[in-house]
């Protein structure tokens, strides 16, 4: 009878349990949904200065955006009415307050406002708290630390290293250069760029270009970079529960395993070679020093280096930006180029008087192609390889006009719509390296042109990626005349870099040593 007591107890009671972890449920979620929509009138509150598009009450003005290659575009038409600010709500309670213009974005890169703490930290479980996600003392502390990897004694040497790695991929492209097909050059570049800085920032000969097979830490980096951008944009896949429960999750989580064995593999390597070394001086007299030496052995004034964590943080998040980025840069610097040979014939004249016979750039040789400089600048401008960036407010930060956000705003920079803002640029979408003439660059805002950011958070390694692209540019055009595909436009994606859905294409043919 007892037993027959505590069974009806126990299966008895499970309606009342169910009854109260539905209760419970319920009200966690109307809690939740109090404070979502508190914080949505807090930022309708903050936002009340900056007028905007008219929004959809579920979507936002997420529903405007296919992903389809026209959306940067779609931005630019959104933003015209507005020539500074607008703000851009995804989902009914995320809204970032996009800047488009110089003199607004001047405030903000000027600024020490953090990183916003969505989308960067979105990025933070790939690459960790290095350089482009820090804040605080710890950023400030890295900064000090890293600067002398980006030296011009460290950079000098690089060059080489640069030309070896271009000159494979131009070896590559022999194939293409007898026929009249048109070729996808991102996925050659992206593999050219890390080449490069494998050999340089970390002396690792991989060989990746030549080795057989894709590369799975190029498609590693590709897919968390589609991961990233597709988070944002999906207000449920903001609960780290939700993403990491998702198929999309499960794809993120085993692209880092995949990127993180790579850089583990590039730390071990070098740490077993720098067993018997703990002083800079001492490995410089033996060799050239690279960024992962610099990393390895540097001390603050305490004598304190940065932790393993540290190190995988800043290789990971320069193995992403030193050659993803620049990859991107240079396949539409190419792109532009093949668009416009009347500029591409001035940059190989210009390059060939310089060369002067020699096989490839030296150093002094990078100051002496102004107008190829200038053709890069412009290709930057067009395509800005980070198309936004974002802040968070932890003050209130007031604007040249007066207008002023509260602390907590996410404060967006579109370098694409800053770019491309008719109100700065004369005819904006026109290929025209001339603007960076020095008397037209010295009429306009310097925030007018920010492919590389801008203030106390700017890029630590635009001079190498300049480098790397002055050294590609030149050996390409000596080798090559490029020409556009009319049928196969880029279509534009801004994912992490700007990116182009169907791929870059063009045709190439042999330059010919009379021409």
């Amino acid at each position: 009878m007892e037993s027959a007591a505590d069974f009806a107890a126990l299966h008895l009671g499970w309606p009342q349990t169910l009854h109260a972890l539905a209760l419970l449920c319920l009200v966690a979620g109307v809690y939740k949904f109090s404070v979502l929509l508190a914080g949505r009138r807090h930022t309708l509150r903050s936002i009340a200065a900056f007028p905007g598009p008219p929004t959809h009450w579920l979507f936002g003005h997420v529903n405007l955006f296919k992903q389809d290659g026209k959306d940067l575009y779609r931005f630019l038409k959104l933003a015209e009415p507005y020539p500074y600010v607008i703000p851009l709500w995804f989902g009914p309670f995320f809204c970032f307050v996009s800047i488009h213009h110089p003199d607004y974005v001047k405030t903000v890169l000027a600024s020490t406002e953090p990183k916003d703490n969505v989308s960067y930290s979105f990025l933070a479980h790939w690459i960790g708290e290095g350089l482009l996600v820090s804040q605080g003392q710890k950023w400030f502390r890295h900064r000090r630390l890293l600067t002398p990897g980006f030296h011009y004694d460290v950079l000098k040497p690089y060059i080489n290293l640069m030309s070896d790695s271009t000159k494979t991929m131009l070896d590559k492209w022999e194939r293409y250069a007898s026929g009249n097909e048109s070729f996808e050059l991102f996925e050659h570049v992206s593999l050219m760029t890390l080449d490069t800085i494998l050999k340089c920032a970390f002396s690792d000969n991989s060989n990746c270009q030549t080795e057989s097979g894709g590369n799975a830490y190029i498609k590693a980096v590709y897919d968390l970079s589609y991961l990233v951008n597709l988070r944002l944009r999906t207000f449920p896949y903001h609960s780290d529960f939700l993403f990491y429960i998702s198929p999309h999750g499960f794809i993120f989580r085993k692209a880092c395993r995949v990127a993180r064995r790579h850089t583990e593999g590039v730390i071990r390597k070098r740490k077993e070679a720098l067993k018997e070394e703990n002083e800079l001086d001492r490995v410089q007299a033996k060799r050239n020093l690279d960024f992962l030496d610099i990393l390895l052995l540097a001390r603050d004034e305490k004598r304190q280096g940065l932790s393993d964590e540290d190190v995988r943080a800043e290789v990971d998040t320069f193995m992403f930006e030193g050659h993803d980025t620049t990859a991107s840069g240079l396949s539409f610097i190419l792109y532009s180029l093949a668009c416009h040979p009347e500029h591409q014939k001035l940059c190989r004249e210009e390059i060939i008087q310089t060369l002067d016979g020699k096989d490839t750039l030296a150093w002094e040789d990078l100051s002496k192609i102004p107008y190829t400089t200038m053709c890069i600048k412009e290709s930057l401008r067009l395509y800005p390889p980070v198309p936004g960036m974002a802040r968070l407010t932890t003050k209130p930060m007031t604007f040249f006009d007066g207008r002023t956000l509260p602390k907590g705003c996410f404060i967006g920079t579109s370098v694409f719509g800053i770019h491309r803002n008719a109100a700065v640029w004369e005819n904006p979408h026109e290929f025209d390296p001339l603007r960076f003439l020095p008397e037209n660059v010295s009429k306009r805002s310097p925030h007018a042109f920010v492919p590389f950011s801008a203030g106390p958070r700017n890029c630590i390694g635009q001079n190498f990626a300049m480098n790397e692209l002055k050294v590609a540019i030149a050996l390409t055009l000596k080798r090559y005349h490029l020409i556009e595909d009319p049928t196969q436009k880029p279509k534009l994606i801004a994912s992490l870099v700007l990116r182009s859905i169907n791929g870059i294409h063009i045709k190439i043919k042999p330059v010919h040593p009379q021409e």
